[in-house]
């Protein structure tokens, strides 16, 4: 599985990418076939003093993409949320194959 993970407007520290690659690991126990996985953190908002942070993920396997979006005050919960919206989607698909 090959991890890229893009920052727009903005330098992440190693922490952030460290946890989001840590977490990333998760999704091969819910498909064994990933080719690659892309990583965008946004910042939206820039006028105003208060940035929302977003976090898109998109998963590459045989034959699929799976894309994700959310957005939060935190790159780590915005992350989160994707997270579990691109394992829901995984799921079923696989339940979609098999049936």
């Amino acid at each position: 599985m090959n991890v890229n993970i893009q920052t727009v407007r903005f330098n992440a520290d190693s922490k952030l990418t460290e946890y989001i690659s840590k977490k990333l690991q998760k999704i091969n126990t819910f498909h064994d076939r990933i080719i690659k996985v892309d990583v965008f953190l946004k910042l939206d908002n820039v006028v105003h003093k208060i940035k929302d942070k977003i976090a898109e993920i998109r998963v590459q396997v045989p034959r699929h993409q799976f894309f994700v979006k959310a957005s939060s005050k935190s790159f780590e919960e915005s992350f989160e949320a994707a997270l579990g919206s691109l394992i829901n989607q995984i799921k079923r698909q696989k339940e979609k194959q098999v049936a």
